[in-house]
Formats: structure tokens, sequence, C-alpha cells
């Protein structure tokens, strides 16, 4: 087994450790019981009502001057009143479908194996009598099972009951015999909505016979059968038929259809999955070994390969309509952690770190998607609470609704304001990556700086722009309340939002710099470090999961260790003072992700150590949120490549930093097919003895240099390879 898989010895046993295929709209859990074979369903648009989807963002706008007026002169509680007084509300949960259930009679067959193949993204399980096959196409929009010497019988059914699944869900079940063998539908409606869900199975038989066994169907004495199965949202009634007929269109007239709709799939993954690719000179026996058993060994470089394997999978696999999720797209209980939603003031731009330097431009294409969505959600968040022109991002969506109503007193996430420039970071890295601008971003960063042109009205004694109230999340002062004055991170927002903003229109440049400049520096507080409040008197609280306050140091190019020494220093300090809270695994590798910005490659092994010692990730290598494999979420399995890509490559539009912070335990290796935001793409080796690379430029310019050995200008010409000759590291 190379490390583009991986595989185990049993199937398995828990919805967490089922292998997972997907295409980032429909999902597939995969657990590869021979004799009670499972696949739940999932698909991004499964959200169930709640009352979120006529909720409204609170109208505050008249309290606004108010509520400035008190904060300015030192009341640092008053955000606390700064509220509709309605209870806290989580946004629409995501949920799981059914389950595609293939029961047959118990043998005793021996060889079982299951595997995920990171490549084309199937899914295999087998025994000496038995096979089933499974992927999600990326052409067609469909989950395909093909299971083969199906045995005597082989009972097939689509199954609602799954861990938390409401006893109001109005279920419909449909099985009709057809030419090829059986169409099976199943349709939920939710308590107490119009709106429901259906799914749909074409069940094809080769060389075998079908009968109507409700709620299902028995198949006897096939050789195969091939299962296709779409999932659909909607208000009313989903017409099955026609959503048979769509099912029947795929197969081939000729040929294998398994493998038919295989090679149609193929291109748009294997060419994404196979852009960049990671050796750290893993041992072979380790890279042979089950997932289970190498994550026992949470110092190998295998180990690492395989992460990074498997992470960029993941997180390619999980993105489409959408960007990933709490959990990527996929679920196995109706009670899924904080909604399964999107969590945008940390989660989702940590899961999608690298996406632009991993050359994932369908993740960020699908992060996009998610922002154009709601973006008139967006303006009236602004409107509403702020009563703004522009933009404001809400700190929880469930996909649908970009409107912010999920706040507290202790979580005030509608003060939060630096939302919209976090989420469109990535679209811009993107744009630099690719040498140009999309409209769309540029539209959307001119809306940003009109809110920050309405909202940044008030000033200090020093004639200083104020962000008021101001959030840092999801932190509060040790001597004062969660809403406040300037949060490191609301002044990082701000000033790189404008000076964005500015460089994609120069017809509003002057205004908006000249904005940008009016705001205060960081501070730094009395124990050297870069404080999360930049206002006098607001002291520091440590010991939290966020590192919001260091925005500028990671994802932001605005401190580091070349230009801003001085804040570099400073920021290191905040790391190091920084406590884990409640070791959740995206404040870990969040810390690691800064570390590498900074040079501490210390720093970045621990953090990753901590991770890979606390038993985060399951057997499927989807991972939790809290050691010893608590709440299922894909924060560490989507956010650990982007850390071992900073530790390696680093890049600005007029900068390259080769080797900033890798570990002495992985002396040997390659990097491959990495993207930098000047427009070349990179491959990168390195031995004990010296590293080289090769620049394979799409513009002609002049970058900047930084190796251990040095600083120096660097020109490219566009079509023309450039290698960097040895240097030691």
């Amino acid at each position: 087994m190379t490390v583009h898989g991986t595989w185990e010895p049993a199937p398995a046993a828990r919805w967490e450790d089922a292998f997972l295929s997907g295409n980032g709209h429909h999902g597939a859990l995969v657990f590869g019981d021979p004799d009670d074979d499972r696949v739940i369903v999932t698909h991004h648009t499964l959200v169930r009502p709640n009352g979120g989807e006529q909720a409204r963002p609170p109208e505050l706008a008249a309290q606004l001057q108010q509520l400035q007026d008190r904060l300015l002169a030192g009341d640092t509680t008053a955000a606390e009143s700064f509220t509709d007084g309605r209870p806290l509300q989580w946004v629409q949960p995501f949920h799981p479908a059914f389950w595609i259930r293939l029961r047959r009679p118990p043998e005793n067959a021996h060889g079982y194996r299951r595997s995920v193949d990171f490549t084309t993204g199937e899914t295999t399980a087998e025994r000496a009598d038995w096979t089933s096959r499974v992927f999600v196409s990326r052409a067609d929009d469909v989950i395909v099972q093909h299971v083969t010497t199906a045995g005597p019988r082989l009972d097939i059914a689509l199954d609602h009951r799954l861990p938390g699944a409401p006893d109001g869900l109005g279920v419909g079940h449909g099985a009709l015999l057809t030419p090829e063998g059986a169409l099976l539908s199943l349709r939920a409606r939710y308590p107490g909505s119009d709106r429901a869900y259906t799914g749909v199975t074409l069940v094809a038989v080769t060389r075998g016979t079908c009968a109507l066994a409700p709620p299902g169907v028995r198949v006897e004495g096939a050789a195969s059968v091939l299962l296709l199965t779409r999932v659909r949202r909607h208000t009313g009634e989903l017409d099955v038929t026609e959503e048979g007929r769509a099912l029947r269109a795929l197969l081939p007239a000729t040929g294998q259809p398994y493998d038919t709709l295989l090679a149609r799939h193929l291109p748009r993954h294997r060419t994404a999955y196979e852009r960049v690719t990671l050796d750290l000179g893993g041992d072979p026996a380790e890279r042979a070994l089950p997932g289970s058993e190498l994550l026992r060994r949470t110092r190998g470089a295998a180990l690492l390969e395989r992460l990074f394997a498997a992470g960029r999978y993941h997180l390619l696999s999980s993105s489409g309509l959408l960007p990933p999720r709490l959990t990527g797209l996929w679920t196995g209980d109706w009670n899924t952690a904080w909604s399964g939603a999107f969590t945008t003031d940390a989660n989702l731009n940590l899961q999608t770190a690298s996406a632009v330097a991993a050359a994932l431009p369908e993740v960020t294409a699908a992060h996009a998607a998610l922002i154009a969505g709601q973006l008139p959600h967006w303006r009236e968040n602004a409107r509403a609470v702020f009563g703004a022109r522009g933009v404001v991002a809400p700190a929880h969506t469930d996909g649908e609704s970009g409107l912010v109503y999920h706040f507290s007193r202790e979580y005030p996430l509608h003060l939060w304001t630096a939302g919209a420039d976090w989420l469109l970071k990535p679209l811009v890295d993107h744009d630099e990556t690719r040498g140009e601008r999309d409209p769309a971003t540029a539209s959307a960063l001119a809306e940003v700086a009109r809110f920050y042109e309405d909202f940044l009205t008030r000033t200090d004694d020093e004639g200083h722009l104020v962000v008021v109230p101001s959030y840092s999340p999801e932190n509060r002062p040790a001597n004062a309340s969660w809403g406040t004055l300037n949060a490191a991170m609301d002044l990082s927002a701000a000033r790189h939002a404008l000076r964005t903003a500015a460089e994609y229109h120069p017809e509003h440049a002057e205004r908006w710099r000249a904005l940008a400049d009016r705001l205060p520096p960081h501070r730094v507080n009395d124990e050297g470090a870069l404080a999360e409040w930049a206002r006098p008197g607001l002291a520091d609280t440590y010991d939290h999961r966020h590192l919001s306050h260091l925005y500028g140091v990671w994802p932001l190019d605005e401190i580091n260790p070349y230009d801003t020494p001085d804040l570099a220093r400073a920021a290191h300090r905040a790391l190091a003072l920084r406590g884990a809270e409640n070791d959740s695994a995206h404040g870990h590798l969040h810390h690691a992700l800064l570390a590498a910005r900074l040079r501490d490659a210390d720093r970045v092994a621990d953090a990753l150590g901590r991770v890979l010692d606390g038993d985060f990730f399951h057997a499927s290598l989807m991972s939790a949120h809290y050691p010893k494999r608590d709440v299922y979420n894909a924060d560490a399995a989507h956010t650990l490549p982007a850390v071992l890509i900073e530790a390696l490559v680093q890049s600005t539009p007029h900068r390259l930093v080769l080797l900033p912070a890798l570990s002495p335990a992985y002396p040997t290796g390659r990097l491959h097919g990495i993207r930098t935001r000047f427009g070349a793409e990179l491959d990168l080796d390195w031995t004990p003895h010296g590293a080289t690379a090769v620049l394979r430029p799409t513009r002609t310019l002049r970058v900047e240099l930084r190796t251990s050995t040095g600083t120096r200008p660097l020109d490219l010409v566009a079509g023309e390879d450039h290698a960097l000759t040895p240097w030691t590291w």
C-alpha cells in the first residue's frame, strides 16, 4: 500500500471508522461488512429545519452610538446589553439521509480487507467470496456501488433509522421492479415543516432475479449488483419516476457500467488529487500497515505522509457545492456537534488553509460559492446591526442562511466585524497565485471597504480610529466583558481589507488607504507579547483555544520576521504564553501554522505532536475535535496538510521562503507541485546534505528568496524553469 490510500483488516464497527468518499455534493460512509453491507448517504444540502430558516439578524443599529459612547467612556460591560433579548439559537443542523443496506446470509469465508484509494476515490471491501466497491462520481453526481458474487440471496433496502433520527420524521418507502432490476425510494418529511428529502436508488442486476421484499427488494442468484443513488432536499413532492429515469440514463449501452462510470469520474478526481505529493522517506514496512496500526506509531514519517494524503483527499472530496463543514461532508448521527455547520471565525479557514498552495482550486471555488450565495445576507447583517453599507459575515452558517442570529452573552458573535476579510483572504490568495483578479472577489472587497467607511467613525485622544464595538473570537479580556475595543484581529482585518480593496479598485485607493492609515498600531503588553486588544488597560486572557489576535501573522503577511521583526518577536511571545484551554484540534494546528510563519520548528513539532499523541484520528483517518477521538470533526484531518506545507514552503507575491520550520525528525523528503502566490509551481527536495528546488513560473518578475543560507533576489522568467542549486538547510 502506498501513502495514497489506507486499509483495515476488519469492517467498520462505528460510523466514525467508515471509509469516506464524496464529490462535494453527495457523501458516502462505507462500512464494508460482507453480511450487512452499509453505506450512509449524506448531502451538503441536508440541514434540518429548526426555525433558523426564518431567523433574522437583530435590529440594533439605533442603539449603536449609545453603545460606542459607553465603551469609549470605560464601561467594560456595556456590550452585554447590546442585544434584542433573544436566546441563543443554533443554525439548522446537518444530518445524514439514510443507510443503503445490503444483507445476505452469513458465511465463514476468510481473507477480509477493506481499503480506500485516494487517487480514485474508491472504497473497496473484499473477501474470498465477495467484493464491494463504492465511489461518488464527480462527473455524474451519483453514489455508485458495485457488489460482485452477490451470493444466493441479497436483501437491499433504504433505511432511515440512523442515530438521533427524530421520532416525527414522516417516512415513506417505495419499491418498483424495472427491466434492469428495481427502483427504490425513501422520502422523509421533517417534523412540522413542508420541507423533505428523497433518496432514489436504481438497482441493476446481472444474471439474477429481483423480487419485491418491502421495504426493499430481494435479489437471488446474481453474479453482480450495481446501485446508483442520489438524494434531493425539496419542498412538495419529488418525481421519483423522473429521478429513476435520470439514473437509468447513466447506464452505458455496452460495456461494464461500473468501469464506464468510474472512467468518467477519474479525470476530475485523480487530476486534482495528484497535483501535489509529499514524501518524507517513510519506512516501507510502516507504509504497508493498516491505518489503525500506523496511528499508534505517532512519530513515524509514514504516518505524516498518510495523514497528509488523506487530508487532501478528504478536503477535495468534501468540497464542491459548498466547502467542508465541521464534519466535512459526512456524519452518521442526526445530533451532530455544533450543528455540523460552518464555523467561520476559525474552523473553515483552517480546514481550507492548504487549498491554494496545495493546488486545489476546487476547494477555493466551493469556498467562493458559499460567500457568493450569502452576500445579500451579509448586507442585511451590516444594515441591521451596524446601520452601515457593505457586508458583515456571520460566525456560524448552515450553508443556507448567512444572517447573523447565532449569538449570546458569552458568545456575542454579532459583534464580530472581521469575518468578511477573514473569509475573503483565501480568494485573494487564489487571485495572486493565478495572476488574475476575480471580478466577484473585487466586488466583495469593495463592499467590505464600504462597511468600514461607515463603521469606523469614532476616534481616540490621539486621533486614531477606534474599532468599537470589537470582539476577538471567542475570547474576552481578563478585566472586561466580551464586547470591547480594538481587538487585534479587528485592526488587522480592517487594515487588510481597506488596503486590499484599494489594490483592486484604484479609483478608490487614496480614500481607502487613508482610512487604513488612521487605524492604531498593535500594542505590545508588559510581558512583551502582542496584546489581544490594542486598547490600553485591557488585560490578556492567555488560556484559550483561539488565536485570533495573531491574524496578522497567519494568514496575513502583516507581521513577519523579515519586515516587522519587533512585532514578530511580540507575536512569538504571545504564542508562547498561549494555553491550549480544552485541547481542541483546531487550536493546536492553528498554533502550528503561526509557529511555522515565525520560523519556530520546535513549536510546530510540539503542536503536531499533541495532535498525533492525543488520539485524534479515527481508523477512517477522519479526525475528532478533542483527544481520545471525542466528537467527529474534520479540523485536524483537513488542516494538517497546511501545517506541513507552511513548515516547508511559504510565499507572498514578492517572497519565497524555503524550509522555514522543518523538523530535524524528517531529514529527507520531497514536496512537489506546490503553487506560490507569485505564480510559480514549485518542486522541493531535501536530504541531510542539502536541498534543491525547481520553479516553473508563469510570470516574469523578481522575488526575494530566503533560505537558511541567507537572502537574495530571484529573477524568474515566465515559461522558463528555474533550478535552485543545492544549499545547506
